[in-house]
């Protein structure tokens, strides 16, 4: 286990983009869970779905789908606290290529991001409801709207502006192709609209913010435009 006195300055101190900070949040008597993960330097979310579970090898291989999907430039290092679902760790780093860093136990300040990005999503996914009943699809919606949210801390900036820069190289120079599903969850395409009015309002339509009228996803914008 690396502890995260180990990481890298440029990591604490945000001026390099590819660490993230990750958890999950849980459902009802932690029978079911969404990973959450948190670009320290953008503060871009991606959302981990884990239809088998929470175990470590559960855990474990859903992380290294969604890292996998990344461009080696993003994948600098994950910070996660000392849960049980991340002790395959070490299995991790070595199939990612990424050092894989640990807070110390009960300090959840030391993954700031991340504690508060949880806040957001109880928005979406309520406290005492069934994590998974929710689909990859629905998981990318949540996250596509919250990266195209204007941030105060960014100046305003979007964490999808900020991050897809850094989505067309492999940290290398060479071109990469991020996987469809993940550039659409980074931000490449718009929020989901809701035919449902607005409680009290006379709207025909809004932005949806609740999984439960996601509905199908639209296809992602094709990069250039």
């Amino acid at each position: 286990m690396t502890m995260i006195d180990q990481r890298p300055a440029a990591a604490g101190d945000r001026v390099e983009v590819g660490h993230w900070e990750g958890d999950l949040i849980m459902g009802p008597v932690n029978g079911s869970a969404i990973g959450a993960l948190v670009e320290r330097a953008t503060r871009t979310v991606m959302l981990v779905h884990l239809p088998h579970g929470r175990t470590a090898a559960a855990c474990r291989d859903a992380l290294v789908d969604v890292f996998s999907d990344l461009p080696a430039g993003l994948r600098c290092s994950p910070t996660w606290d000392q849960g049980k679902e991340l002790s395959a760790h070490a299995e991790l780093a070595h199939t990612v290529g990424m050092p894989v860093f640990s807070c110390q136990p009960h300090s959840p300040w030391q993954r700031g991001s991340n504690e508060k990005m949880n806040g957001l999503l109880r928005d979406y996914f309520p406290q005492g409801t069934d994590l998974a009943v929710h689909t990859a699809e629905q998981l990318a919606a949540v996250a596509t709207e919250l990266n195209n949210r204007p941030r105060k801390t960014l100046n305003w900036a979007t964490p999808a502006a900020l991050i897809a820069p850094h989505l067309t190289g492999d940290g290398a120079g060479r071109p990469r192709t991020v996987a469809p599903a993940r550039a659409a969850a980074l931000g490449r395409q718009p929020a989901v609209r809701c035919r449902r009015p607005a409680r009290g309002s006379r709207r025909r339509s809004r932005t949806c913010q609740h999984p439960r009228h996601l509905g199908d996803v639209p296809a992602p914008h094709d990069a250039d435009r």
